[in-house]
């Protein structure tokens, strides 16, 4: 199994703490994180990662407006991006596919589950 990278993108520090250790402990993935929309775009730039995990609410820029920033930049717009948010109305989650987002993961997550609810989004067996 090739070895993955993944960056998550939360303005809650706790969510980003918890997401990098569950997925570096249950899939030994390499977790970058980052607090914002515009530090996540900066990073996702460097660091290239695999996929992406991007909050939907966020105070300065939102999921949805970094999404469509990541979809202009030549080096990040084929990176896959899973939005997390506490939004579960179908409606909502409806609006987000259509964004161009490879699957939703619901907030609280499961921890001991994350990391298999990425790969099976992403098709990663």
């Amino acid at each position: 199994m090739p070895h993955r990278q993944i960056l998550v993108i939360d303005d809650e520090n706790d969510i980003r703490e918890v997401a990098k250790l569950t997925l570096q402990l249950t899939e030994s993935w390499t977790v970058w994180t980052a607090n914002g929309g515009a530090a996540g775009t900066a990073l996702a730039l460097s660091a290239e990662p695999d996929a992406i995990l991007l909050d939907v609410m966020m105070p300065d820029m939102d999921g949805p407006t970094t999404l469509r920033l990541l979809q202009q930049q030549g080096g990040t717009k084929r990176i896959p991006v899973i939005f997390l948010t506490a939004k579960v109305q179908a409606a909502d989650r409806h609006k987000f596919m259509q964004l161009g987002v490879r699957g939703i993961i619901c907030k609280p997550f499961d921890p001991l589950t994350l990391g298999q609810q990425i790969r099976e989004m992403l098709s990663w067996g």
